[in-house]
């Protein structure tokens, strides 16, 4: 090997060596940082399995409380999981109000159904059934306020008989009307809004006519 050879080579190390010397807290910590973050991302799936493994098991207790009518164990079971997994809970939640109301606990199920904070997918038949049991309890005003936004033929029946029980007869009319626009006219639930804009002194519209 010729002397320039063996020069070039020592140049290059020592360029090599320099630039460890400058660079190599920096290289270290990237390095650390790496490690952090992959480490930190399998320490978040693994808490992430184990929350999701707690929230089935509060599931679990509270259809094993539904099953044996137990439903205070039911009621813990929904608490729990309305910190745990909101999914869950919205699940449980509505079978634990249904079956409140069954056995004459109506206040219970208005309070399990208010604990609830329901996904977009779930929030419609969540209100509706809380609307519903606060018109039953005489708690109009307030269904009122729970159906506000709400559009589907359900929720605008609901709405209309709100309204109705209020004394609000037009405002009734017009809901009942904007729920039969947007059922089939073989909609086994067509019929039966249509007898309660009749009985609201309202006209029923045509099937598909807008109103």
């Amino acid at each position: 090997m010729a002397i320039d050879d063996l020069l070039d080579e020592h140049e290059q190390s020592e360029r090599v060596r320099s630039w460890l010397r400058s660079n190599g807290a920096g290289l270290l910590g990237g390095v650390v940082l790496g490690l952090g973050v992959i480490f930190g991302w399998q320490w978040w799936q693994k808490d992430q399995a184990g929350k999701k493994e707690q929230a089935y098991q509060s599931y679990q207790t509270a259809i094993d409380g539904l099953t044996k009518g137990d439903l205070k164990q039911t009621q813990g079971a929904v608490d729990a999981l309305v910190k745990e997994d909101e999914l869950y809970a919205d699940v449980a939640g509505l079978q634990l109000a249904k079956a409140q109301v069954q056995s004459g606990q109506a206040d219970a199920a208005i309070a399990t159904l208010r604990s609830l904070t329901p996904d977009d997918a779930l929030r419609p038949l969540v209100n509706l059934r809380l609307a519903r049991l606060l018109i039953d309890a005489g708690k109009h005003d307030e269904a009122l306020k729970v159906l506000d936004k709400a559009d589907d033929a359900s929720s605008l029946e609901a709405r209309g008989d709100a309204l109705l029980a209020t004394g609000k007869t037009k405002e009734a009319q017009e809901a009942y009307t904007r729920a039969l626009t947007t059922l089939d006219a073989v909609s086994p639930q067509r019929r039966l809004v249509e007898l309660k804009l009749i009985d609201a002194g309202g006209t029923p519209p045509k099937p598909g006519e807008i109103a």
